[in-house]
């Protein structure tokens, strides 16, 4: 294999789950190829550095074999190496969201009728 459409390789290594929602990433400025916006039609080439958005995280990964057929998930991480920086990037944010969350009081049960009463009153008396 000597070119792949840079749509047609993120949808091999299952970074989108179809090519039209591989297509609308790249055309909404979500992937960058070797730094900058690429086009759908981009000829992916051995090396290359795409950015890609994956939930929370943007993945920056190495191209490193080229495939337009979508197998399975072991032989699509085959398709691609995550650098150390994005990688340890990924661990920080994790760990700060994580933090975060258990910062975060949730209450212990949803509100009674008397509590729900009162939410209600003070929402309608602060838009005055």
């Amino acid at each position: 294999m000597d070119s792949v459409r840079l749509d047609k390789w993120l949808w091999a290594a299952r970074f989108f789950k179809t090519r039209g929602l591989a297509k609308k990433a790249i055309e909404g400025g979500k992937v960058h190829y070797n730094g900058a916006r690429a086009k759908t039609s981009k000829t992916v080439e051995l090396g290359a550095l795409i950015r890609v958005p994956q939930g929370w995280d943007i993945l920056e990964v190495e191209v490193v074999a080229l495939s337009d057929q979508r197998r399975g998930a072991p032989e699509a991480r085959a398709l691609y190496r995550e650098t150390e920086e994005s990688a340890a990037r990924r661990e920080r944010e994790a760990e700060a969201r994580r933090l975060t969350n258990q910062a975060m009081q949730h209450p212990l049960k949803r509100p009674d009728k008397k509590q729900r009463r009162d939410i209600r009153r003070f929402k309608e008396s602060g838009e005055e």
